[in-house]
């Protein structure tokens, strides 16, 4: 089964990579749906770094619905403007394990304007019930891409240093 978003965000491309990149936002597009928490001592970081990261899954933000496997990287060799995170983990227990592939690819780039065009791949495998479960799977990707969108105009990019810079600025000027 695939499922394709391709969507333009109103922020800038590093905003939307920032943001991509967390586990905060996930918990955000998924909601009220899902949620997740963290399965290891350190819990979730504020950055998916590449690996493997255990979480488990819960309906409606509260009910135990399994265990899942985040399994983060960033592939390279992409045109040039273009950021990809992938997570080819998938449901280790719980009623989502009729999944047995998942690979799951969000990718950023610039569009004029400082606006971001985002593209997300699912590809997804379910045997027999592929049929069954693509339209909630195509469904629930139409939220999170309705909330991404709506995310994504609170979104914004201070590249290290700024702030301190301007802070510095204005010290010397006062």
């Amino acid at each position: 089964m695939r499922v394709i978003l391709k969507l333009t965000l109103d922020c800038t491309p590093d905003a939307a990579w920032r943001a991509l990149r967390g586990p905060a936002v996930l918990r955000e597009v998924v909601a009220p749906w899902l949620d997740f928490s963290s399965l290891e001592d350190e819990g979730l970081p504020t950055v998916w770094p590449e690996g493997r990261h255990r979480v488990r899954a819960l309906a409606f933000r509260r009910f135990p619905a399994g265990e899942e496997l985040v399994d983060v990287s960033y592939p390279g060799g992409l045109p040039t403007g273009v950021r990809m995170l992938r997570d080819a983990g998938g449901v280790l227990t719980g009623p989502l394990t009729l999944f047995d592939r998942w690979d799951h690819r969000m990718a950023v780039s610039p569009l004029p304007g400082g606006r971001t065009l985002y593209r997300d791949q699912l590809l997804a495998h379910a045997g027999a019930l592929d049929v069954v479960a693509w339209y909630p799977t195509w469904a629930f990707w139409q939220w999170r891409g309705m909330r991404l969108r709506q995310l994504a105009a609170g979104w914004s990019y201070d590249p290290p240093g700024t702030a301190d810079a301007a802070a510095s600025t204005r010290t010397v000027a006062a």
